[in-house]
């Protein structure tokens, strides 16, 4: 089963990517970015890839250009996750066959990376926005529009944002932050998984 919950592991280095990305799908999550502003993330990417063996969706996190997209696409990525709605990044995204997730504020933003092609809305930071905030944007979304809260957003408010229509998360220096241990990590995922199927209703 594939829940919508995207593992932020910024600041990892690649000698951890291995671990990690088993941590990570045994304990339920499938949706895993590594930000470009990390220790050497496309080879921690590559060797995501590589552990993952078609498990989960690996990409990277704060792609800011085309040029990112073009590299990316070149070892295989699979997800392309940024701060901002670029249109030019959302659009080579989706010509090199990966999935976009750009980061949203405001109802323009919002349509204008829907029109781009973009595959979910990356609410950020989503504390900010607040529920109220959601709620409202959410009312003139298409209904079918994948919408994610990233930051400031953990395990104890998933319940509040799925009933304001949220359909899944970013978990950043809650889940991973650098220095924490693969244990951890994989015990915090695991707590993580059963908030959101409480919150979703998985059975």
């Amino acid at each position: 089963m594939s829940r919508n919950i995207i593992a932020i592991l910024r600041g990892m280095p690649p000698s951890e990517a291995r671990p990690m990305t088993d941590a990570l799908i045994n304990a339920g999550i499938t949706k895993i970015e590594v930000p470009l502003n990390s220790p050497s993330p496309f080879n921690s990417i590559a060797a995501m890839l590589d552990q993952a063996a078609g498990r989960a969706t690996i990409g990277a996190g704060t792609v800011l250009n085309t040029d990112a997209v073009a590299k990316l696409s070149a070892i295989g990525a699979q997800m392309v996750v940024s701060p901002d709605c670029n249109p030019d990044v959302i659009s080579a995204t989706k010509a090199a066959g990966m999935q976009s997730y750009p980061g949203v504020f405001t109802a323009s933003e919002c349509f204008a990376a829907l029109r781009s092609g973009a595959d979910g809305l990356k609410f950020f930071p989503a504390f900010k926005l607040g529920l109220d905030g959601f709620a409202a944007l959410k009312a003139v979304l298409p209904a079918d529009a994948a919408t994610f809260a990233v930051g400031g957003v953990g395990p104890d408010a998933f319940a509040d944002w799925q009933q304001v229509g949220i359909t899944g998360f970013g978990m950043g220096s809650s889940l991973y932050k650098p220095g924490r241990s693969v244990e951890d990590v994989a015990r915090i995922a695991a707590e993580t998984i059963a908030a959101y199927d409480e919150a979703f209703d998985v059975t």
